[in-house]
């Protein structure tokens, strides 16, 4: 089982092909904007597909435990940007204005659902509690999120922001995952089905492959080199060590039991490559998105690594 675990995410595959796809031919012209129309559609899609899925009887049912959610929470939306930017003067010391404006971005999405679950899961912690986390951090982040931006990142760097993106976050990620709700009697068994990863990974692909489109149409990555991009890896490294010590820390000296430490350090740490890429095309329209998004795309994957170690160390400390 381990070992399967340490496969690399067949995600990250596709979005490496997307990069590749998107250098060698990018999309441009009327091709682009009916990809974005596309791209757009599936948005809406997987998010509908995230409503139908959530069981509302479990979440309702977890709400109780308040003290873990709001614990998560605080620390995705507060500490997490607050030590981003108290680290600014250190990481625009090595990385440039853009590809800090990516970390900060990237502090500033939701955690994920799927992976945060799997990995309590593993780890024999509170695995009800992080479903109902993980998916309250999403959507509080349908609002917590683009006013993050708008406050943080509206200034500067050629990246504008107006209130319209909330109507246009509710019309293409709220709206979706409401009527999921609503028909999940219907549709809750398809929703579930496997085959339906397809939609989940697709998305995202295609917002890559538009994103990174429109940084090579734009010439955007002759300002990055190879350096910055392993610079770039040593700080989210650091950035997801450090986060999953400090959620541990906090945890055990707010006195929650090991369960929910367990659910606290891996909701709390994390951050969603799957909702992020889809915010980040809907918050910043049509501006490039390409170094943008880079500091998400690797810190999802490093996350993914050191989570999955981590979690099965933790599940075998428990049974043993």
């Amino acid at each position: 089982m381990l070992a399967r675990r340490r496969k690399i995410d067949p995600l990250i595959v596709l979005i490496i092909a997307a990069v590749i796809v998107a250098v060698i031919a990018p999309a441009r012209g009327w091709f682009a904007d009916a990809f974005a129309v596309a791209t757009n559609l599936a948005i809406a899609a997987l998010f509908f597909l995230y409503g139908a899925r959530l069981s509302t009887k479990e979440a309702i049912s977890g709400l109780t435990h308040w003290r873990l959610h709001l614990t998560i929470l605080a620390f995705t939306f507060a500490a997490y940007p607050l030590i981003v930017l108290g680290l600014r003067p250190l990481i625009t010391a090595i990385l440039s204005d853009e590809l800090y404006r990516g970390v900060l971005f990237l502090a500033l999405v939701p955690s994920t659902v799927q992976s945060s679950v799997a990995f309590t899961s593993i780890a024999k912690g509170n695995v009800a509690g992080a479903i109902v986390a993980a998916s309250a951090s999403s959507l509080v982040g349908v609002v917590a999120t683009p006013l993050l931006v708008l406050a943080l990142m509206s200034t500067g760097g050629g990246v504008a922001i107006d209130a319209s993106v909330f109507g246009d976050i509710a019309l293409l990620l709220l709206l979706p995952f409401v009527l999921g709700q609503l028909l999940r009697r219907w549709v809750k068994d398809f929703a579930a089905n496997k085959a339906t990863k397809v939609v989940d990974r697709g998305s995202i692909t295609m917002v890559v492959y538009s994103a990174f489109s429109a940084g090579v149409v734009d010439g955007v990555w002759s300002r990055v080199s190879i350096g910055e991009i392993l610079t770039l890896t040593v700080v989210s490294t650091v950035l997801v060590i450090f986060m999953l010590w400090l959620t541990r820390w906090t945890a055990q000296r707010l006195g929650f039991n090991r369960e929910d430490t367990v659910a606290i350090e891996f909701c709390g740490s994390k951050k969603s490559l799957a909702t992020g890429l889809p915010m980040a095309t809907v918050i910043f329209g049509g501006a490039s998105l390409g170094l943008l998004i880079l500091p998400l795309m690797v810190y999802h994957q490093i996350q993914l690594m050191i989570c999955a170690w981590l979690a099965a160390r933790y599940g075998q400390s428990a049974a043993a």
